[in-house]
């Protein structure tokens, strides 16, 4: 019965508004790890203003976003992600779109993530299951940490009349039409952070 409960807590804490000093109208969704050889860290998220930004600290991987930001269309959305620190293994983060149902089961986004090790990649998610657009691809664009464990990289989605150009530190990485996997690109923005990292986000928002 004790760990019903728990369960059920650690549901509801996924799927409510955070709180305490985090951005105001913001909600979360935790994406607990299922692997044994990969287990989430321990302690509490944390995801909170920080200037004119948010800062993330994410032992256990979550999507963050405010269900007012959505934008359709014609559209370019931005955010600077500066890792803090890296990770023990490679773990992504970066921009989320055309997402709905974000706090149910029949969740929908698409994502463009960079990590650590110089990679991008952009997947779908539909539900519990996930699905590559592009497969995780080295390019010189994206920043490493440096020699204070830092790295910044700027993350852009340009949403096109019939294209879609990601772009990192001014470099389009990829490009892919506004069809089948990323035709959906109407709906909710946000930002995603694997487990066992702390990133901070500057500039984030959309454009026309």
């Amino acid at each position: 019965m004790r760990r019903h409960l728990q369960i059920a807590a650690m549901t509801l804490l996924s799927l409510t508004p955070l709180i305490a000093q985090a951005p105001q109208g913001w909600k979360m969704r935790v994406d607990r790890s299922t692997s044994a050889s990969d287990p989430d860290g321990t302690g509490d998220i944390k995801f909170v203003t920080s200037g004119a930004g948010f800062h993330a600290t994410n032992p256990q991987a979550a999507v963050y976003w405010n269900p007012a930001n959505t934008a359709g269309s014609a559209y370019t959305l931005k955010g600077t992600f500066t890792l803090m620190k890296p990770s023990g293994h490679t773990n992504y983060y970066g921009l989320v779109f055309g997402g709905s149902n974000l706090d149910g089961a029949t969740q929908s986004y698409t994502y463009f993530l960079v990590a650590q090790d110089g990679t991008w990649l952009i997947k779908r998610r539909d539900g519990d299951a996930t699905s590559n657009v592009a497969p995780k691809t080295p390019n010189d664009a994206v920043k490493k940490p440096g020699a204070d464990g830092k790295s910044t990289n700027a993350l852009e989605v340009r949403v096109g009349a019939d294209k879609l150009d990601f772009v990192v530190n001014g470099v389009v990485v990829n490009t892919q039409p506004k069809t089948g996997p990323t035709a959906k690109v109407d709906g909710i923005y946000g930002i995603r952070v694997n487990h066992l990292l702390e990133v901070q986000v500057d500039g984030f928002g959309v454009s026309k």
